[in-house]
């Protein structure tokens, strides 16, 4: 008999068992598959887009590359004080696209490479639950005792007229050419990185944000610290603005329509205003799991949604949307289900954050705001200071650095720290393990300082 295109797919698809099946190849996905792949158990892995997922891909690390880029134009301007005749003949964007293109596909046959390693089975396609809890991908159905849902999330985009002539943060990774003249819209930690690399490269940039500081969310010390040294810097920053409509004129030039006045001749308008769960196109609407408002999955503490047997971490759940996050909830996981850890997940208490502006911030625990409303006003003590980082003592510009600490009296145990400034992206992991440990602000002053550095001041503060 002759297989017709409508026999085939008459036919039920094939029908395959793992012990743990994980939807989603980026961080998360891919540690939790090989760290349980490690018990003996059949893993296989489905995903439809470059191994890594959003952080290799199309965050942290080639935003890490042109945060990298960013500083060393930042380091020329401070050559001359230093002694150094430079002479600088252009900047070459497109050299530094390619070569981090290749960096980012080596990374992707890495990635590859060391599932096939663990022994787990790579299934390339886009998954989507079946009414009967099973998983199809490419026609061909899959079946698991144990599913992980860790599909991450996208960019948002406004529902305002011409919003398609904007990027979002993936297509800034797309461009070619160094853009002349830049607007992005938003103030969380994307909008704030991706603004200080175009204005360090040389790009005219404002950001547009509806109120008035960036970073809103963290310590105010770092809002307003951020925000200053923004403009500082040089990029313009438009408060109490958002994008009313976008034009595209014949030349390619975009014209924006504001709260705050008209924007013409920009070459690339960025939307940076916040992220979407992927769980709107996967079916998990057959199998009853339980969403929040946004889209996003909801779990207890051990990565355990609202149907037995299905597990999700990650952005898709929408709670600390750190990579070594999803990587930690990830291989804790796979313990609690194939290692009988029956007790092991993760404490998303105390966890240490990084944003790459410029200069860059370091942050764990609770903002001053978040420990007085938890302990009372009276039982917070706070300790702060301002400097002038060592590396500018002969630069004609001089960079400050703030530090905060925020305590609980009586014992002054370290409930938060904050900081800004040259280095505190560095600093930060270390005194994060010791906050986690519960230090006291007397075992940092019982710490001898590393001097001159910026990071003594942690441990000299009065």
């Amino acid at each position: 008999m002759r297989i017709t295109a409508a026999l085939l797919r008459a036919m039920p698809p094939v029908m395959k068992t793992f012990d743990y099946l994980v939807i989603g190849g980026g961080s998360g996905g891919i540690a939790s598959a090989r760290r349980a792949a490690e018990f003996g158990i059949k893993v296989g892995l489905v995903e439809h887009g470059r191994w890594g997922g959003t952080c290799v891909n199309v965050g942290c690390v080639p935003k890490k590359i042109m945060y990298n880029t960013a500083m060393h134009a930042e380091f020329i301007h401070e050559h001359k004080d230093y002694g150094f005749d430079v002479e600088v003949k252009k900047f070459d964007w497109s050299h530094v696209k390619h070569t981090r293109d290749a960096y980012i596909k080596r990374l992707n046959d890495i990635y590859a490479s060391n599932l096939e390693k663990s022994g787990v089975e790579k299934l390339v396609g886009h998954a989507t639950f079946t009414e009967d809890k099973c998983v199809e991908v490419n026609g061909n159905k899959y079946a698991a005792k144990h599913i992980l849902i860790a599909t991450g999330g996208r960019p948002s985009i406004p529902n305002v007229p011409g919003a398609e002539y904007g990027i979002n943060s993936d297509g800034f990774f797309e461009l070619e050419d160094l853009p002349k003249k830049v607007v992005i819209v938003g103030a969380g930690y994307i909008a704030v990185e991706l603004a200080g690399i175009f204005n360090a490269l040389g790009a005219d940039t404002s950001i547009l944000i509806r109120f008035d500081q960036v970073l809103r969310t963290f310590d105010e010390m770092i809002s307003s610290f951020v925000t200053d040294a923004m403009e500082k810097a040089g990029v313009k920053v438009m408060r109490s603005a958002q994008v009313k409509s976008v034009t595209k004129k014949p030349d390619g030039t975009l014209t924006l329509d504001t709260t705050a006045g008209q924007m013409s001749e920009v070459n690339c308008l960025l939307w940076a205003i916040g992220r979407v769960p992927n769980t709107d196109n996967i079916g998990i609407e057959k199998l009853g799991v339980e969403l929040d408002k946004q889209g996003h999955i909801k779990v207890d503490e051990y990565q355990d949604t609202s149907v037995s047997g299905i597990h999700a971490l990650g952005d898709v759940c929408g709670k600390f949307l750190l990579t070594p996050v999803a990587i930690a909830a990830g291989r804790r996981l796979a313990h609690r289900l194939f290692d009988n850890k029956k007790g092991l997940k993760l404490d998303y208490s105390n966890i240490p954050t990084v944003v790459f502006a410029h200069p860059p911030v370091g942050t764990i625990g609770l903002t001053e705001v978040e420990a007085q409303q938890k302990y009372g006003s009276d039982k917070i003590k706070i300790y702060r200071t301002t400097f002038t980082p060592m590396y500018y003592a002969l630069s004609e510009v001089k960079s400050k650095c703030s530090m905060k600490l925020v305590c609980v009296l009586p014992e002054e145990k370290i409930v938060g720290l904050h900081m800004v400034g040259q280095g505190c992206d560095e600093m930060l992991q270390g005194f994060a393990v010791a906050i986690k440990m519960g230090a006291t602000k007397a075992d940092f002053d019982n710490t001898v300082a590393i001097h001159p550095t910026s990071a003594e001041e942690l441990v000299t503060m009065r």
